[in-house]
């Protein structure tokens, strides 16, 4: 765990200044993800210019939408303490609510450039998978979305207070690296969207749906083994969780249709 990349005298007026690991991850994430979607739009004959230009959309939707979605989640406590909002400016917020502000506003901008619809998702969606790899290293780094405890060797120890103040990773406690399993998941995610591609019978949207569905899955049995209070419904299941299983049955109903 590294959740500070490095800091350094800024003005004199403005004291220290410090670069994250996360931010700085995440910000790399959006980048190579994005790069990879305009390579791919060029492949496909697509203006790789409005490409880029719905990518930059989608990047800064994600980033409010996820800020959002936690503020939702975590609400009692910002509400019972007003000051904790302030950790929504240093937090990466809740992936599913980037993922659905993000496919709501690419989905106006694709109208409005006269873009093809499932093409251009099929471009973006393993730019996604690569980017979400990346950004879960992020939050391995941050001691974020961690585990719960576990007694499995490949368990890990945080034991940086910062972290421990900043988003209450338990110190000192073997931890299910829940992080580097969502990262695997997705590394794996990515391999089978490339792989398939181009084999079976080809359709515009087919990886998109692809991806869709096993982000879903993967997701849900990650959840299981998180230990962070992310929001629940219920007793039993996170938000995430039930997003997920709403993601896999709409995704199943329109691979039926």
């Amino acid at each position: 765990m590294y959740p500070k990349l490095f800091e350094f005298n800024g003005l004199e007026f403005a004291g220290p200044i410090t670069v994250y690991t996360y931010g700085v991850l995440l910000a790399a994430a959006y980048l190579l993800g994005l790069k990879f979607a305009t390579i791919r739009a060029k492949a496909r004959n697509l203006d790789s210019v409005r490409v880029l230009d719905l990518g930059i959309y989608i990047i800064i939707s994600a980033l409010v939408g996820a800020k959002l979605l936690l503020l939702i989640t975590d609400f009692r406590t910002f509400r019972a303490n007003p000051a904790e909002l302030l950790t929504l400016a240093r937090s990466g917020g809740v992936f599913y609510g980037g993922l659905i502000l993000a496919v709501a506003v690419a989905l106006w901008y694709i109208r409005r450039a006269g873009l093809p619809l499932w093409t251009t998702c099929d471009v973006f969606a393993p730019g996604i998978a690569l980017g979400h790899v990346v950004g879960r290293f992020g939050c391995f780094f941050a001691g974020c979305c961690f585990g719960k405890p576990t007694t499995k060797p490949w368990g890990i120890v945080f034991t940086d207070p910062f972290a421990a103040a900043n988003v209450g990773t338990p110190l000192g406690v073997h931890l299910h690296p829940t992080q580097l399993y969502e990262a695997g998941a997705e590394l794996i995610i990515l391999a089978a969207l490339l792989l398939t591609e181009r084999k079976g019978k080809a359709f515009a949207g087919r990886t998109f749906w692809l991806y869709i569905l096993l982000y879903a899955v993967s997701r849900y049995i990650v959840e299981m083994l998180r230990g962070d209070d992310r929001g629940m419904i219920g007793y039993w299941f996170s938000t995430s969780q039930v997003v997920s299983v709403a993601r896999s049955q709409f995704t199943f109903l329109s691979d039926s249709e």
